[in-house]
């Protein structure tokens, strides 16, 4: 399965515009994909807890809460949605009715935060992660980066920086591979690169999106990577392929750049699945597997009986098998003492003829 976690989503798209790169991520191979929200500037304080205006157009990912029926949709959209303008709630509907489902990828609902200063935004995290599927940080200086990989209170599932910018701080190989451990994956966005234009602004952005890749892949060595489109239409997907051969000039491998596109991020939306589904992000309830057999009490007492009995039966072959070695253990040592106590004897008497003699023949000398 092939994963874009990036797709741009905000509360101006057409429904019309994004059913096309919905359709159009399908066609070229793509399975899951998340519509991405970013908020920049201050994080709101209000309203508590946060809604999650991003529409549910498909059923959710088998990862998360209700992901195994169909009928869950709307009472998992309503947990997780409080509350949302009505602006918002026309556009879901609107596309919810319009898009069939057979024909869209699974998607899943993301939200990224700019972070500029980390004391503002570590608050809110646990609210943000619980109104959507991805949390991701796009921190914009070298302390907003340090606290992202190693400071949070839960570490974010994506660390997604704006290649095209400069960033003004280096990467360290340290505080990646940190992040890395901790679970956080770091997001490339390929669309960045693919600015219109011939300006000076485009090419700028263009070098600066190839060097920061160049630094985040000798950092990381190619680990913990994720390859995403972060497309705000249709234009701006290419296929898989593509991506790989992209990422290939750019330095990372192919294998490494196949991973980036399906086992990673699987990885990722899978960890944060049974965060939300599994008890503390630790225990979860797995399902009896398709076909298999449920025992009944009295299949399972049946058992349980059986199982003591093949002890008791154990027991007591070690037991008689224990007897049968005393036996023969036994058996073994009584016919070598009899064998000792005869050739003593024969040795007695032997020795005793031979004193006698001795005592005959002296007399016959005197």
């Amino acid at each position: 399965m092939l994963y874009d976690l990036n797709i741009a989503w905000s509360p101006t798209t057409s429904a019309s515009e994004l059913e096309r790169t919905l359709k159009f991520a399908k066609n070229l191979g793509y399975d899951v994909v998340a519509l991405n929200q970013t908020i920049t500037g201050n994080i709101p304080t209000q309203p508590h807890p946060i809604s999650n205006p991003i529409p549910q157009l498909t059923h959710p990912h088998p990862s998360f809460p209700g992901g195994g029926s169909s009928t869950n949709i709307t009472s998992t959209a309503t947990a997780r949605t409080t509350a949302t303008t009505t602006r918002t709630t026309n556009l879901s509907t609107t596309a919810s009715s319009a898009v069939p489902s057979s024909s869209l990828p699974t998607i899943l609902r993301r939200v990224t935060l700019t972070v500029t200063d980390p004391s503002t935004t570590n608050y809110r995290l646990v609210d943000f992660a619980r109104s959507y599927d991805l949390l991701a940080l796009r921190p914009t200086n070298d302390k907003a980066f340090s606290w992202a990989c190693l400071s949070t209170t839960e570490p974010p599932a994506i660390i997604s920086l704006d290649l095209t910018q400069f960033l003004g701080f280096h990467i360290h190989h340290r505080t990646a591979m940190a992040a890395v451990h901790r679970g956080t994956r770091f997001e490339i966005c390929y669309s960045q690169a693919f600015l219109s234009g011939n300006t000076v602004d485009a090419q700028r952005a263009r070098s600066n999106f190839i060097g920061n890749v160049l630094g985040l892949l000798r950092a990381t060595k190619g680990r913990g990577i994720i390859v995403s489109s972060e497309a705000k239409s249709a234009l701006g997907l290419r296929g898989p392929a593509d991506v790989v051969n992209l990422l290939a000039v750019w330095g990372l491998g192919p294998e490494k750049g196949t991973e980036a596109l399906g086992t990673v991020p699987r990885a990722v939306v899978v960890n944060e699945g049974v965060k939300r589904r599994g008890f503390r992000g630790v225990v979860d309830i797995v399902q009896t597997a398709p076909g298999g057999k449920v025992r009944s009490e009295e299949e399972e007492g049946d058992v349980e009986g059986d199982a003591k009995l093949s002890k008791k039966q154990r027991k007591l072959q070690q037991k008689q098998q224990q007897g049968q070695k005393q036996k023969q253990q036994q058996q073994g040592q009584k016919p070598g003492v009899q064998q000792g106590q005869g050739q003593k004897r024969k040795n007695g008497e032997a020795g005793g003829g031979g004193t006698d003699g001795g005592g005959q023949q002296k007399k016959q000398a005197k």
